[in-house]
């Protein structure tokens, strides 16, 4: 689901009010652990955490005039969901993501090459969530997306 939202604000009043509270501690852990030159945007209908085009100009290879995304946030019909790039692009940081999520939470990793999806709010593991925001720098990003990703 996307929405038409246009700002930050505009997609936080959007959210559903009983899971506005999980969602906007996930929205604060994200920007308390957010790596230097990142910076928060709608993106693909979502929060979006991306790289900027004073950073890095060529921007999304997919659409150019898209600086390059990290990592969104997204308050979908039955879970929130939080997309992770790195961890897409990445072998060792998903193997560690995968590691240490058991220790952080009691429920089963739900998740998707770059998706992980929390459908009980109230049990977002967010310290490893800020410890995952922290693995990666910007220059690490850039550099792992054109090795992996962009061709």
């Amino acid at each position: 689901m996307q929405s038409k939202a246009k700002t930050v604000e505009e997609y936080l009043a959007e959210v559903p009010e009983e899971r506005r509270p999980y969602f906007e501690k996930l929205r604060e852990t994200i920007l308390a652990n957010l790596p230097e030159g990142l910076e928060e945007t709608m993106s693909y209908g979502m929060i979006g955490y991306v790289v900027p085009h004073r950073i890095y100009p060529a921007g999304y290879h997919v659409t150019p005039e898209l600086p390059l995304p990290f990592v969104n946030i997204a308050s979908q019909k039955n879970f929130i969901a939080l997309y992770h790039a790195g961890i897409y692009a990445s072998p060792e940081l998903l193997e560690w993501f995968v590691s240490e999520y058991p220790k952080h939470c009691n429920r089963k990793l739900d998740m998707g090459k770059s998706c992980i999806r929390f459908k009980k709010w109230d049990e977002i593991p967010y310290s490893l969530i800020g410890e995952l925001m922290r693995k990666m720098t910007v220059e690490e990003w850039i550099a792992l997306y054109e090795e992996k990703i962009k061709r």
